[in-house]
């Protein structure tokens, strides 16, 4: 995977869901944000909170009310509200998760890292903790690193979308030149959610590098049918496009891609 597409830190985007009472353990849903534009699996992540374990309200509560503040778009009010949940309870693999998250809307990427590590270790057994570790690892220079933890998240008992840590793995193998187990990873994802449309795209690429051509296109036509395009989709199907000699093809694509997605609506690396 060409070295501009290594992921950088995107905002961060929440969609936080209802809350549900279950047995008095409070559990609130929302996104983890995808970094670089998409290229990484958004996960749903549950919140689990207890509010009667050894006196955490206060944990509890502002666990609750990071993630309305992440919502709102104020990232230092929810990251605010995270460090007193950890005050109230340092054990807190949500509240943890939440600072991390913050963090990183911030800009503040090193110290978000630490709490992303923490957040996994402390809920070894939560597969989208796991998985968000392996994307800030991704997106840090740790790619290799980052292996390990998608593996972890797919294992995690109960994990609801192995598919998402597959696709991650893929699109991270592929960025240190691991082409057979990024294929193995996507052909994984794939197997579960065929629609996934980063594990078509990784496939897409590994095939197009592989000087398989055909195989290329017809991996690349899945993912744009999966998803609506981006700048990365329509630029590899214009490669792969030119790469069978298919110059009309690949004119095409490149039209979209202006017309689309003009460059100044795109970051420089797709300029």
């Amino acid at each position: 995977m060409p070295q501009r597409e290594v992921a950088k830190h995107a905002t961060v985007l929440f969609l936080i869901g209802s809350v549900v009472f279950v047995s008095a353990c409070s559990r609130l849903s929302f996104i983890r944000p995808s970094y670089d534009r998409g290229r990484y699996e958004q996960v749903a992540h549950e919140v689990h909170i207890d509010p009667r374990s050894n006196g955490r309200d206060t944990a509890f509560t502002m666990v609750q009310v990071a993630q309305s503040r992440l919502l709102g778009g104020d990232a230092q009010a929810a990251a605010t509200a995270a460090e007193r949940a950890l005050k109230a309870d340092a054990s807190s693999a949500d509240a943890h998760s939440l600072l991390a998250l913050s963090l990183d809307a911030l800009g503040r990427y090193a110290e978000a890292g630490a709490h992303h590590r923490r957040a996994a270790e402390l809920a070894p057994a939560r597969g989208a903790l796991l998985n968000n570790y392996g994307i800030w690892l991704c997106s840090n220079g740790k790619a290799a690193e980052s292996l390990d933890w998608f593996t972890r998240a797919v294992a995690a008992p109960g994990y609801e979308t192995p598919d998402a840590a597959l696709a991650n793995e893929a699109a991270c193998a592929a960025q240190i030149g691991q082409g057979p187990r990024a294929e193995a990873a996507a052909r994984r994802a794939l197997a579960i959610a065929p629609s996934n449309a980063l594990a078509l795209t990784v496939l897409a690429r590994t095939a197009l590098a592989g000087g398989r051509g055909l195989e290329a296109r017809a991996f690349i036509e899945r993912r744009l049918a999966a998803a609506p395009a981006d700048p990365d989709a329509l630029q590899l199907a214009s490669q792969i496009e030119k790469s069978l000699g298919d110059t009309a093809a690949a004119a095409r694509y490149v039209e979209r891609l202006r017309t689309e997605f003009p460059p100044t609506s795109r970051p420089s690396g797709d300029k």
